[in-house]
């Protein structure tokens, strides 16, 4: 391969922090590496994402044992990727929770998510050695359900498509807390390579009628303030928008994808070329606007030999704009 992923220059090991949203709710964030949430209830922990294997997960749990012996019963999938899954053995749980969405999409693309994510991002698949499979739920929910960790009311939401068409959410109504997956990113580029576009804006605006007053995004700082909130929501809502009305505008011109993508690079970079993952974002963020523009309605299946032969392709064509 003549020119590897961006992420296969990100070696930096990231700085970790375990933030105290409140008595009842926890943060877990690597400088825009995936984040993991963690409730803890009268009687029992939620972990929401797990990190990308066991042996990374083993850092969430040492941080968990440190305010909590409480036992970790419950772990909730954001989504179907792998970054965000495959860590889950570590915890025990007795119940692990998806939309029916999300779980279809383990049943169709799992097996080639998991190959593809883990050649993209070596760094993140620590001792992959120790992932024994796909992550399977054994509690679909479709819509909403409703848990109680003892007195506390912990919702679990599909708020409508957006990163994905399983997107899950846990909203936290008495603290005003919620975790929102990769729905929202802070200073980090939202990865749009299985998105719906045009959905994702209404997505948002459902999530903000929540109401939050601290949100856990899928990657960046956690939010602790209102403002904050707003801020992360709006950031992630305007790159939507300007890749995909970059990219509708080149298809309605007749331009071929590896031209729209030079012009959409070159467009984003000034406003978002410092956000994390930028570089690695943008060829599967174009890719799957360029198919929901020439009217693909669902994401293609991204496999390892399609990664390889799309970033060939697109990023040996954009050298001189890097």
């Amino acid at each position: 391969m003549s020119k590897q992923f961006a992420s296969h220059a990100d070696l930096e090991e990231k700085k970790v922090s375990f933030d105290k949203l409140s008595e009842r709710a926890w943060a877990y964030t690597a400088e825009g590496d995936p984040n993991t949430g963690v409730v803890v209830g009268d009687d029992a922990v939620m972990v929401i994402d797990t990190q990308a294997t066991p042996v990374m997960a083993q850092d969430v749990i040492r941080r968990i044992r440190e305010v909590t012996d409480k036992p970790i019963r419950y772990v909730v999938l954001s989504h179907y990727h792998a970054v965000r899954v495959l860590g889950a053995a570590a915890y025990g749980a007795s119940h692990v929770i998806a939309s029916q969405d999300t779980f279809d999409l383990i049943v169709e693309r799992g097996a080639q998510d998991m190959k593809s994510e883990i050649e993209r991002f070596p760094r993140l698949f620590r001792a992959v050695e120790s992932v024994p499979g796909l992550t399977w739920p054994n509690l679909v929910f479709k819509g909403e359900m409703t848990l109680w960790l003892g007195e506390l009311e912990v919702r679990i939401l599909q708020l409508g498509r957006g990163h994905t068409k399983g997107d899950t959410v846990v909203w936290l109504p008495s603290e005003r807390i919620l975790f929102s997956g990769d729905l929202v990113e802070y200073g980090a580029t939202p990865y749009a390579g299985d998105a719906y576009y045009e959905d994702w804006p209404a997505t948002l605006d459902a999530l903000a009628a929540l109401r939050p007053e601290k949100l856990v995004p899928g990657r960046g700082a956690a939010l602790t303030t209102p403002q904050q909130v707003q801020a992360g929501i709006a950031g992630t809502r305007e790159f939507i928008a300007d890749l995909y009305a970059a990219v509708k505008a080149g298809a309605a011109a007749g331009k071929d994808l590896r031209s729209i993508y030079r012009e959409t690079l070159e467009a984003l970079k000034p406003k978002y070329g410092q956000w994390v993952i930028f570089e690695h974002c943008m060829p599967f963020d174009v890719s799957r606007a360029y198919d929901l523009a020439k009217g693909h309605a669902d994401p293609r299946i991204w496999t390892a030999q399609r990664d390889i032969e799309m970033w060939q392709a697109l990023e040996g064509e954009a050298a001189g704009l890097r």
